[in-house]
């Protein structure tokens, strides 16, 4: 459930005590831009604080690497009612600590179950010390066209908001990171395992037309898991976790998702991803 800390009426205890963070190295996911909102404007409230901040691409970091002087946060988008199964191999990956601070942000359309829990289980057995956790209602990009349409801008801006305001729960040590063990640990059973993920890539496949591809090959450069390789068109392999950026950011439409027509959201350029 979200905790709005912009709110003080729901945001439990207030302390005047601050979490002594000097630089946060912010690992992070995002699928078509919604957990990259989060993480940036996040960094902006933490840099006005004082706070060194670097933005670090999960796909592109080595979890054995990470600089244990540093306070660690994580961001990703909620899959599966837990998350990407390479997610979750970057938190395992982790090296053990003693006293290195860590917090997570996810975003998500309604509901998780599997993740925050689990995430906390996972780093507090390697060490580290969980600061806060906040799941962020952000607009999807998963519904099939045609259905009932929300306030994209609303509902993003109120997102962006709340990570604000976690942000600052950080700084002022009034965030939290709960959890709910057997039901949590359950539920995060279907976005671990490889074998749903299979099933998921049954029910949802992807193809291109060929007729309005363009061969720009930007599917392929933004695929996090190198499943799209450019042939005359884009060719996908078996590994795909429906991310869906090859989808909402093809520039010509030319890729879907079997017989699924989805709405394509795209909450930043495509070419902010590659950075």
């Amino acid at each position: 459930m979200e905790i709005d800390y912009n709110s003080h009426a729901e945001c439990g205890h207030v302390s005047d005590k601050k979490v002594k963070i000097h630089a946060i190295d912010f690992y992070y996911f995002s699928g078509t831009g919604n957990t990259l909102l989060v993480v940036q404007k996040m960094k902006e409230i933490f840099e006005k604080s004082g706070v060194t901040v670097n933005l670090l691409r999960i796909e592109q970091s080595n979890p054995s690497e990470i600089d244990l002087s540093h306070t660690i946060g994580l961001g990703f988008p909620v899959a599966g009612q837990g998350t990407y199964p390479f997610v979750w191999d970057f938190v395992k990956g982790l090296p053990d600590a003693s006293d290195t601070k860590i917090f997570m942000v996810d975003t998500m359309m309604s509901f998780s179950g599997g993740i925050v829990g689990p995430m906390k289980k996972i780093v507090q057995s390697k060490g580290y010390i969980p600061i806060g956790a906040q799941e962020i209602y952000m607009p999807s990009n998963f519904f099939p066209k045609n259905v009932v349409k929300i306030d994209v801008a609303a509902k993003t801006q109120k997102g962006v908001d709340n990570a604000a305001g976690f942000a600052e729960a950080i700084l002022s040590d009034r965030a939290v990171w709960g959890r709910i063990p057997i039901v949590s640990d359950f539920m995060s059973i279907f976005s671990k395992s490889s074998i749903n993920w299979q099933i998921l890539r049954r029910f949802y496949p992807l193809a291109v037309d060929t007729e309005k591809c363009i061969q720009c090959g930007l599917c392929s450069k933004l695929c996090p898991i190198g499943n799209i390789t450019m042939e005359e068109y884009p060719h996908f392999h078996d590994s795909c976790k429906i991310c869906m950026r090859c989808i909402s950011f093809c520039p010509t439409e030319a890729i879907y998702s079997g017989k699924k027509v989805f709405d394509r959201h795209q909450a930043v350029k495509a070419n902010e991803l590659l950075r």
